[in-house]
C-alpha cells in the first residue's frame, strides 16, 4: 500500500493553500472600498499625484534639502546607467541619490534596502547612518 512521504503531504497542504488563495484573491472586486478615513492632504483617487513637497531643513546639524528636478537634470539623469532623477535630494549641498519604487516608497543610496514614506525620511535616515561623514557622490558606472 502507499503511504505518502512528509515532504509529499506537505507539498500537497501547500499547493491546495495556494490554490485557495489565488481563488479568493481572484473573486475579490478590484473596487472595493476600504473604511478606513482618508487623508486630506492625499490627491483624489484619479488626480494626478504632484509629487513630495520640497524641504530645506537642519537635522541633526546637517542641511537637508529636496525638490522635484528640473527637465534637464531629469534628460542628463537618463544617460547613466537608469539613474531617477525624478526629485533631487542634498546632505550639505552633496546629492544623495534618493530613488522612487512606487506605492512601496522611497529609498536611498544609504539605505537603500529601507522604504521609507518620503524623501525627506530617506535623507533624515540617511543622516542618522552617516553619523557624521560626508556623501560620496553615486557613480553608477563604478
Amino acid at each position: 500500500m502507499y503511504k505518502p512521504t512528509r515532504r509529499q503531504a506537505l507539498g500537497a497542504a501547500t499547493g491546495a493553500a495556494a490554490s485557495i488563495a489565488l481563488v479568493g484573491m481572484a473573486s475579490t472586486p478590484t473596487g472595493t472600498v476600504s473604511a478606513a478615513p482618508r487623508d486630506e492632504k492625499a490627491p483624489a483617487p484619479g488626480a494626478a499625484a504632484a509629487g513630495p513637497a520640497p524641504f530645506d531643513e537642519v537635522f541633526q546639524g546637517r542641511r537637508i534639502q529636496g525638490a522635484p528636478a528640473e527637465a534637464h537634470a531629469h534628460a542628463h539623469a537618463h544617460a547613466h546607467a537608469g539613474q531617477s532623477a525624478a526629485y533631487r535630494v542634498s546632505i550639505d549641498g552633496r546629492d544623495l541619490h534618493v530613488m522612487h519604487h512606487g506605492k512601496s516608497g522611497w529609498s536611498s543610496a544609504i539605505n537603500h534596502y529601507e522604504r521609507f514614506a518620503t524623501p525627506l525620511d530617506a535623507a533624515r535616515t540617511a543622516v542618522i547612518s552617516l553619523k557624521g561623514a560626508s556623501v560620496v557622490p553615486f557613480d553608477p558606472t563604478a
